[in-house]
């Protein structure tokens, strides 16, 4: 355990004041009224109050040698990262002429009186253009026809008859349209009868370059292409032009796959008559930051071991390393980010960056054994300008948010009628503090950037990933055949609402999980396989029956229960006993669940618990249990819980 770091003065401000009226009896006996509204009691006060605080500063002084001391052993704060959100930008009307979405374009949640907006700014730019159909095959095992797409006189089947899976309806825009939001108005006759119009067995894909990527369906009229309507795509970001059957065009297709069970299929090809499109909107990829360009951190003395400072810190993780720029006769010249100077030779263009303070070093000079010096990094030469071509602050946990709750332009953008995110943001998390890098501080210092341990792993893992969520390692088992293999769970930080999450959000991404992977395979050790990958997650359905105080609104009571079990049943950070997510394995006790709705503000009695395992993917339940049991490797996962609350 940690040395306790003791007080230099621990008097309070009651002891000041008892100090002073015994040492004022011995110095003056003849002053005896000690009132407080006696004019000396009150000074003997102010000046207790005063010397109070001046104690309380003297005892930060060992919390500022120990930063001192993190500082000489290489620890550093890990800086916040942003949340990101793909974010639809809609267009009031139909694109008549490319429309460019800037970088750095910002949008944000709608400011209420208790909350303020979370902007979000595009990380790159994006272009909307016009487009129109040139081009329509249909394609199936026996036959590929092409169809004009202006104007079909008589109807055209868009399969063949029946429609099987794999035929294609495939449509050629003039351009290719990436990450732009595609409405397409057909026109046809009802002839697929039979399918669910919901959910008709055709999937929209366009052509990448690399092959067909699925297009998300946002909306669509036509009930699988069985009536006249429109529908709206969302085109994947590498779509490009290609050349099929002769004709060179960006392409979209409509396939037919096989029908789910207990659903019915086509019976025969709906026809079509007319096709149109056009770019009513477009998405691009968004951060919970405000960016920063180019901007002058101070000229250079050119000595060794300069150090500059942003205007705004800390600067934000996870977005790839800051560019530092130095002017010369010859323009600007680049510099490199490092972690260290131990390799910087005298010409090597390098600095440092530490994010949370913002300040950016360059490398010094080093005296070595043999009294000669040499010079880590290039110095930038005397009044040279130094900038630092973009960086970027702000993120945190509150930029987690929901699906649909960004609906504010910040930035006037002609014809951009309104603005939203389709899915929730993930991957914010807050900075390091002070007493979690105090944590760390002893696994830094044993293991020197080399894993051995778990605990070596999983603190490797949060530097190198700080924007995730949680980080596990678990070693596997000699009797599973896997001595050797350890394996690291990642919980990415995902949106919740009181608690509740959506259980795809809870799925890492793979960037994430290769980038973990990558410097995991630099510190591992020889003959050591590592395994990155999301943890199992156990779903557990609570169904509670509570009793009331009286006069107490049972729909606020009951609404307090449901948000304390999600929070309490929670794989995320402020989750579990100790608020900092469920433990990895740990068992859920019916016994738990009632000392916790126990403690719901106007609930008088616990009447009945009843534990469920639930499959969160489809939904399934299981028995009635009194324990549920998790594997080592396994989360728990709240899936809609039932609270019933009646009067006593």
């Amino acid at each position: 355990m940690a040395l306790p770091a003791p007080h230099l003065d621990d008097r309070q401000y009651d002891d000041l004041v008892a100090d002073s009226v015994a040492l004022v009896r011995r110095s003056c006996p003849e002053w005896t009224d000690e009132n407080p509204s006696d004019p000396g009691m009150a000074l003997i006060e102010a000046y207790a109050f005063l010397t109070d605080g001046l104690f309380q500063r003297l005892n930060q002084v060992p919390d500022r040698l120990l930063v001192k001391f993190l500082d000489l052993i290489g620890l550093r704060l890990v800086s916040p990262t942003p949340a990101r959100v793909p974010v639809t930008f809609w267009l009031s009307s139909p694109a008549q002429s490319p429309m460019i979405v800037a970088r750095g374009t910002e949008t944000g949640t709608v400011r209420t009186e208790t909350a303020a907006s979370v902007v979000f700014a595009s990380q790159t730019e994006l272009t909307i253009p016009p487009c129109s159909v040139t081009t329509v095959l249909t394609r199936s095992q026996e036959r590929t026809e092409t169809v004009q797409a202006d104007l079909v006189a008589a109807a055209t089947p868009a399969f063949s008859t029946p429609p099987q899976p794999g035929d294609e309806l495939l449509i050629g825009l003039d351009v290719a349209v990436p990450s732009v939001a595609l409405r397409l108005e057909y026109g046809g006759q009802t002839e697929g009868l039979g399918i669910d119009p919901g959910h008709p067995p055709l999937v929209w894909e366009a052509w990448t370059g690399s092959g067909w990527r699925e297009c998300e369906l946002d909306r669509d009229e036509t009930g699988g292409l069985n009536q006249s309507g429109s529908l709206v795509l969302h085109v994947p970001d590498g779509h490009q032009g290609s050349v099929i059957g002769g004709q060179p065009a960006g392409w979209i297709r409509a396939r037919v796959i096989p029908v789910e069970a207990g659903r019915p299929g086509y019976t025969a090809s709906p026809l079509i008559r007319r096709l149109e499109a056009d770019s009513i909107g477009g998405t691009v990829e968004s951060v919970q930051a405000e960016l920063i360009f180019d901007e002058i951190l101070g000229e250079s003395e050119g000595v060794p071991g300069q150090v500059f400072a942003v205007r705004s810190a800390p600067v934000l993780a996870g977005l790839g390393s800051p560019v530092v720029e130095v002017s010369s006769d010859d323009g600007w010249l680049e510099c490199t980010a490092v972690e260290d100077f131990a390799a910087s030779g005298p010409q090597d263009r390098h600095f440092r960056l530490d994010p949370v303070p913002g300040e950016v070093s360059f490398g010094p000079v080093i005296r070595w054994p043999d009294g000669g010096l040499r010079q880590h990094g290039l110095v930038p030469e005397k009044g040279a300008t130094v900038r630092i071509r973009e960086y970027a602050v702000g993120g945190g946990l509150r930029g987690n948010v929901p699906r649909a709750a960004i609906g504010t332009l910040k930035s006037s953008i002609p014809f951009v009628s309104a603005v939203e995110n389709r899915v929730a943001a993930h991957d914010g998390t807050d900075g390091e503090t002070l007493a979690e890098a105090r944590d760390r501080a002893p696994i830094l210092l044993r293991t020197r950037g080399r894993a051995v341990t778990a605990e070596d792993y999983e603190a490797l893992a949060r530097e190198a990933v700080p924007e995730a969520a949680r980080v596990r390692c678990i070693t596997a088992g000699v009797d599973a055949g896997q001595a050797g293999t350890v394996k690291v769970l990642v919980v990415p930080a995902a949106a919740q609402h009181d608690g509740v999450i959506t259980f795809a959000d809870l799925v890492p991404s793979v960037p994430l999980l290769e980038k973990l992977a990558a410097r995991l395979e630099e510190v591992r050790l020889i003959g050591t396989r590592v395994s990155v990958e999301p943890p199992r997650y156990r779903g557990v359905t609570v169904v509670a029956r509570l009793v009331a105080r009286p006069r107490v609104d049972r729909d606020r009571v009951r609404t307090d229960a449901l948000r304390t079990l999600y929070r309490f049943l929670n794989p995320l950070p402020d989750g579990g006993f100790d608020r900092l997510g469920w433990e990895f394995g740990r068992a859920v006790r019916s016994g738990d669940i009632y000392s916790v709705l126990q403690a719901v503000p106007g609930v008088q009695a616990v009447e009945d618990i009843r534990l469920f395992s639930a499959n969160p993917v489809t939904g399934e339940r299981g028995t009635e249990q009194t324990r549920i049991d998790l594997e080592r490797n396994s989360l728990v996962f709240s899936f809609e819980h039932q609270v019933k609350v009646g009067d006593h």
